[in-house]
């Protein structure tokens, strides 16, 4: 399970997503029947010259397939839709390392993306989380006359 890396400061002012992040892997684990040895918790993304959250991700990898692991099933839980970044460094990068290491089979598990049941699930959250707020405004009839007429000014044809 890679998760997108901070510098490691953060955890130390007091941020609780690496904290956020144990406790994701471990119910996914969970949920998926997983025993502790089954999955490992790593960190992607690193820049810069600051000390990053760790494990990272590629050389956790590679070490893995230096140690006889031929096969691993790698998702990105922190994610709910894929995006150039990660599949670049993980779809892509991670998996050249982890076979150049000696690794055979590298499963990228995609985000839930555009999955009609995860839209629905967000869409429910929001509702939820956003009781009491108003989620559409009505137009008001004046403001939008007096939008019309500075397009119109403007040289809008209709």
């Amino acid at each position: 399970m890679s998760f997108h890396g901070v510098p490691e400061r953060t955890l130390h002012l007091g941020d609780p997503y690496h904290c956020e992040c144990m406790k994701t892997a471990r119910l996914l684990a969970q949920a998926l029947q997983l025993p502790p040895e089954g999955y490992r918790i790593t960190f992607q993304s690193r820049f810069g010259k600051a000390k990053w959250l760790e494990p990272a991700t590629e050389p956790t990898l590679v070490s893995m397939a230096q140690s006889g692991v031929r096969k691993v099933d790698v998702i990105c839980p922190g994610f709910t839709s894929d995006c150039l970044e990660t599949l670049e460094e993980i779809q892509q990068e991670a998996k050249v390392a982890f076979v150049q290491a000696g690794g055979e089979g590298f499963n990228y598990i995609p985000c839930l993306n555009t999955r009609a049941d995860w839209i629905g699930a967000m869409t429910a959250l929001c509702m939820r989380h956003l009781q009491g707020w108003p989620t559409q405004t009505p137009p008001d009839a004046q403001a939008l006359q007096t939008q019309k007429q500075l397009a119109l000014a403007g040289g809008a044809k209709h």
